[in-house]
C-alpha cells in the first residue's frame, strides 16, 4: 500500500491509500478550500456515515437533505456543504451505475492514458484540469501508469514538478505546491487586469 501526505493527516492519509472512492472524492473537494481539508474530507465523511469505506451506492442512495447535513456538521467537510454534498452524491451515483460501485474500476478498466483521461473527465464535477490532475496522481502516487499516462496528464504528469496535489509527497513538497499555485493566481490576477 501507498504512503499518501496528501491530507498530512496520517489517519486520513492512510484511508486514501485504500480507498479508491475517497480519492475521486478528495479530488472532487479541492476547490476553494485548502488541499489538505480536501484530502481529508472523504476520511471525515466515512467517520461520519460510520463506515470503513465509501460506498457509492449507499452515498447515492442516501437522503440528500439528510446528506447535506452530513457535509455541514461542525467542522463542515468543504466550504459550500451543500453544492459539495450534491456532487458527492452525482459522483458516487456515476460511480455505482457506470463501474458497479468500484471506483477503481475508473482506472483499472483504462486501455491507455488518454483513455484514462476520458474516462476520469466524463465523472461529474471533473473537468478537463482536475482529471489531467488525478491521472497525473494516480500515475505519480498510485502506480495506476497505462502507457500514455504522462501525456494525458499533460504538464501535471512532468516528473520532478511542484504543479499540484500529484506532486506532493511531504510537507515541504506541499509548500511547494502552494507556492506555483499561488504565483499561478498572480499571473491570471495579472493578465486579467491588462485585459480588462
Amino acid at each position: 500500500m501507498v504512503t499518501l501526505h496528501l491530507a498530512q493527516d496520517p489517519d486520513a492519509d492512510a484511508f486514501l491509500a485504500s480507498d479508491p472512492l475517497g480519492v475521486l472524492t478528495a479530488m472532487l473537494l479541492d476547490q476553494q478550500i485548502p488541499m489538505e481539508k480536501a484530502f481529508s474530507g472523504p476520511y471525515a465523511l466515512a467517520t461520519r456515515l460510520g463506515v470503513e469505506r465509501l460506498d457509492a451506492e449507499l452515498i447515492a442512495g442516501y437522503d440528500p437533505e439528510k446528506f447535506v447535513a452530513v457535509f455541514s456538521e461542525v467542522p463542515a467537510i468543504h466550504r459550500f456543504p451543500k453544492a459539495m454534498a450534491e456532487r458527492t452524491q452525482k459522483l458516487a451515483r456515476a460511480v455505482a451505475e457506470e463501474y458497479g460501485g468500484d471506483a477503481s474500476a475508473v482506472w483499472t478498466g483504462a486501455k491507455d492514458g488518454a483513455d484514462l483521461l476520458k474516462r476520469v473527465a466524463a465523472l461529474p464535477g471533473y473537468g478537463k484540469q482536475k482529471a489531467q490532475i488525478l491521472v497525473a496522481l494516480l500515475g505519480k502516487q498510485f502506480e495506476v501508469t497505462p502507457k500514455g499516462w504522462r501525456e494525458a496528464a499533460g504538464d501535471y504528469g512532468v516528473k520532478g514538478s511542484t504543479r499540484s496535489v500529484a506532486d506532493v509527497v511531504d510537507a515541504a513538497s506541499l509548500v511547494k505546491v502552494r507556492a506555483f499555485k499561488k504565483e499561478m493566481k498572480a499571473a491570471a490576477k495579472a493578465n486579467q487586469a491588462e485585459q480588462g
